[in-house]
C-alpha cells in the first residue's frame, strides 16, 4: 500500500459507520446547521456540534464475536447495572421459576445497537407499551415500554432479551421477527436515546460479569453454559 493510501486508511479508521436508522436524523441536523450558519456563525457551530453527536449516537461499529458453543454475550454496550435472580415477565412465557437477569444500562454516550446474546430461533417476540421511567430503576422491567424476544438455542435452552425504553428513550426499533433464525452477535434492534437491556438466563447460570463492569455488546461474555466456574468475587480498585 502506498504512503498516501496508508494515511487515508488510518484516517478512515477513526470514522465508525452510522446505522441506516440514523441517516435521516443526521440529515435533519445537517440542514438545521446550514440554516443556522445563515443567521449566525455561533448558532451554526452549535448546531454542527449536534450533527456530530447525532452521528456519534447512531454509530454502528463492527465487533469481534466469540463463537464457542455455550457462551452468552452481552446484548448491548453499557454498564452492568443489576444482576439478580428473578421471575421473568409473564409475557415471555418462560414460567415462574427464578432466572438470572443481567441488566445493562445504556447511557446517551453508548452504542445503542443491540446484538443477539446467542444463536438460535426467535420463538417469541412481544411489544409491551408502558411508561418511560428511569431505566436504571428496578420497576422499569415491568412498568416501562419494552420489546422482548425469546431465543431457543440448538441445545433447547431459552434465552430472553428485553429492550427497555428509558427516561429519554422514546422509540424501540426491531430488525427481526418471530420465527427467524439469528446468529450470536447479530444486530437485532436499536433504542433511541438512553435505555436498558435485560438478558434472562437459564436457571442455575453463573454470571461472569459484575455490577459496575463495562460491557461491550456482541463481545463481552456474561455467562458460559458449558463451564462449571464458581461465582467470581470482584472489587473496585
Amino acid at each position: 500500500m502506498s504512503e498516501n493510501g496508508s494515511v487515508i486508511s488510518s484516517i478512515m479508521g477513526f470514522f465508525v459507520p452510522v446505522h441506516p436508522d440514523g441517516h435521516k436524523f443526521v440529515a435533519i441536523a445537517v440542514i438545521a446547521s446550514v440554516i443556522g450558519f445563515l443567521f449566525s456563525s455561533v448558532l451554526g457551530l452549535l448546531l454542527f456540534i449536534i450533527v456530530v453527536y447525532v452521528a456519534y449516537f447512531f454509530r454502528d461499529p463492527e465487533r469481534v464475536v466469540p463463537q464457542r458453543a455455550g457462551l452468552i454475550l452481552a446484548a448491548g454496550d453499557g454498564r452492568v447495572s443489576m444482576i439478580e435472580e428473578i421471575s421473568p415477565p409473564e409475557e415471555l412465557g418462560l414460567g415462574p421459576d427464578l432466572r438470572l437477569k443481567v441488566s445493562i444500562f445504556l447511557s446517551i454516550f453508548d452504542v445503542h445497537i443491540q446484538r443477539a446474546p446467542v444463536s438460535g430461533e426467535i420463538i417469541n417476540k412481544i411489544y409491551t407499551p408502558g411508561l418511560f421511567l428511569n431505566a436504571e430503576l428496578d420497576k422499569a422491567s415491568e412498568d416501562n415500554e419494552r420489546s422482548s424476544m425469546v431465543i431457543e438455542t440448538i441445545d433447547g435452552e431459552k434465552i430472553a432479551v428485553v429492550q427497555i425504553a428509558g427516561l429519554i428513550a422514546r422509540r424501540i426499533i426491531g430488525f427481526v421477527k418471530k420465527g427467524q433464525r439469528i446468529g450470536v452477535g447479530e444486530r437485532f434492534g436499536l433504542i433511541r436515546f438512553g435505555s436498558r437491556v435485560d438478558v434472562y438466563l437459564p436457571v442455575g447460570t453463573v454470571p461472569l460479569v459484575a455490577v459496575g463492569q463495562k460491557a461491550i455488546g456482541g463481545e463481552t461474555v456474561i455467562a458460559d453454559l458449558k463451564a462449571s466456574e464458581a461465582l467470581r468475587e470482584t472489587r473496585v480498585i
